[in-house]
């Protein structure tokens, strides 16, 4: 009997599987921190011998090439794969034993040019599919990473790549993506977790729609995508080695207050509600609670040097650990306890977080004599569908680099959740600006009589890249 074992990454959206004959085993699309999987072999009492590349990965750096040295199992990436490591090349059509376990490879392109699926058949069946970023839930992966000079090909490759394995495979076949469960290489999201041939062929639109209808669809949903991504791909064709993750050394208050004044990010790793209320001054918050390593990926000036504060070693560890999944590779230091102990007698600061019907009453009422600026950190796909007449729009991951473009008084940030709110009021309050965080749902902004139900307002928009990104751990943007 074959089984399919998952291994979640929900920080970024990502499996890895691990299929195994009750002794042999393999793994497709390892993260860096492959120890995961290696604990999954042992439970199980299956040896690793191949591992799988369906691609050579944007969005994260890859445990493939550490995991199959470490285990002594063959790495098999596509052979036009230009890197710069030993490796089994594996082409279109071409059929490997592992165990009782047949792979045969697909060229599946429209994600990457060289994206291959993997079809896994035992006793003459075509049992299971992985289709990494081609066919995904509903869905499929999106084809402009690249860059636009490959989008037009690219997403016209996917629509027929799709439509191959529908062709080619029964509709019994369990479909395994590594993508779409908050992945920004995912081109839309999708609420399924599991997912067979025949039920792709009922719902997915690259199987529902003609190819014109698809290609219109998928290119205007899509959305910017994490400014990190563009280190991933060198990385992963590099070879990266096996991860780092002991903990780094330990930061007194001096140390602390040193790494702020110069400039590095050191990151509270608490919640929103706890950071507001009382903090060490100029430190950042992107609590552990929502999607903390794609916004600290997204907007830290990359190789800038991060130092972790938590309230225990293991919150450290759990950030570390997410850093390393896109190459970020060892914190500054660290820094456990309370913000009492990390600030050393220094006076901790704080900011209000408020409800949109808080917002709506500083408006009317006049009550906030420094001015009030509502800045909207959402996606540009979320402005135009709703948003609040007269407010300023910069999505999140401009916001570094638009600042100055913040008018004075206060600003009250606002998201669809307010996890985003929360690390832009942090970002903006430890450079001196006097903020409010709304801590709300936006259906309360409606509510609240602060803006219509659809984007038909005078509003001034920003019309650049539009922003792909939600809170995907608390409220679904």
């Amino acid at each position: 009997m074959i089984t399919v074992l998952p291994v979640e990454t929900p920080g970024l959206g990502d499996r890895t599987h691990l299929a195994h004959d009750g002794t042999t085993a393999l793994v497709v699309d390892p993260q860096r921190d492959y120890d995961r999987v290696t604990a999954l072999a042992a439970s199980a009492g299956v040896r690793i011998t191949h591992v799988f590349e369906t691609h050579i990965h944007n969005d994260y750096v890859t445990g493939g090439l550490a995991l199959a040295r470490e285990v002594g199992a063959r790495y098999l990436i596509n052979a036009d794969d230009e890197v710069f490591f030993e490796r089994t090349p594996v082409r279109d059509g071409e059929v490997i034993e592992v165990g009782t376990m047949r792979i045969r490879a697909i060229h599946t392109p429209g994600h990457t040019h060289t994206h291959l699926s993997y079809v896994l058949e035992t006793d003459g069946e075509r049992v299971a599919v992985f289709t990494g970023g081609s066919l995904l839930y509903g869905t499929t992966g999106r084809p402009d990473l690249l860059g636009p000079e490959h989008t037009d090909t690219l997403v016209r490759a996917q629509w027929r790549s799709a439509r191959r394995l529908a062709e080619e495979l029964p509709d019994e076949t369990t479909v395994h993506p590594t993508h779409g469960f908050g992945s920004f290489c995912s081109a839309t999201q999708a609420d399924a977790g599991t997912g067979t041939m025949g039920g792709e062929k009922k719902d997915n639109i690259a199987l529902t729609a003609d190819e014109e209808t698809y290609v219109e669809r998928l290119l205007a949903g899509l959305d910017a995508f994490p400014a990190y991504y563009a280190h991933m791909g060198p990385a992963n064709a590099a070879g990266p080695g096996a991860p780092d993750l002991s903990p780094p050394s330990v930061a007194d208050p001096a140390e602390l207050r040193r790494r702020v004044d110069a400039g590095e990010w050191v990151v509270d790793l608490r919640d929103r509600t706890a950071f507001a209320a009382g903090h060490l001054a100029g430190s950042l918050n992107l609590g552990l609670d929502g999607p903390f390593i794609t916004y600290l990926g997204w907007l830290i000036p990359w190789g800038t040097p991060v130092t972790l504060l938590g309230t225990s070693a293991e919150d450290v560890a759990e950030a570390q650990r997410e850093m390393v999944r896109i190459g970020i590779e060892r914190p500054a230091a660290m820094a456990t306890g309370t913000p009492g102990e990390w600030a050393g007698g220094e006076p901790l600061v704080s900011y209000a977080r408020a409800t949109f019907a808080d917002l709506a009453a500083a408006l009317d009422d006049g009550t906030d004599d420094g001015g009030v600026v509502v800045l909207d950190v959402r996606r540009n796909q979320e402005r135009r569908e709703a948003h609040i007449p007269g407010s300023l729009h910069i999505p999140i991951h401009e916001i570094p680099a638009r600042i100055d473009e913040i008018p004075a008084g206060r600003v009250w940030t606002h998201c669809a959740g307010g996890y985003r709110a929360g690390v832009v009021a942090a970002l903006l309050h430890a450079r001196g600006r006097d903020v409010v965080a709304v801590d709300d749902a936006f259906d309360n902004a409606h509510a609240a009589g602060l803006c219509p139900l659809a984007a038909d307002t005078d509003a001034p928009e920003h019309t650049d890249a539009p922003e792909h990104t939600d809170d995907r751990q608390e409220t679904p943007a």
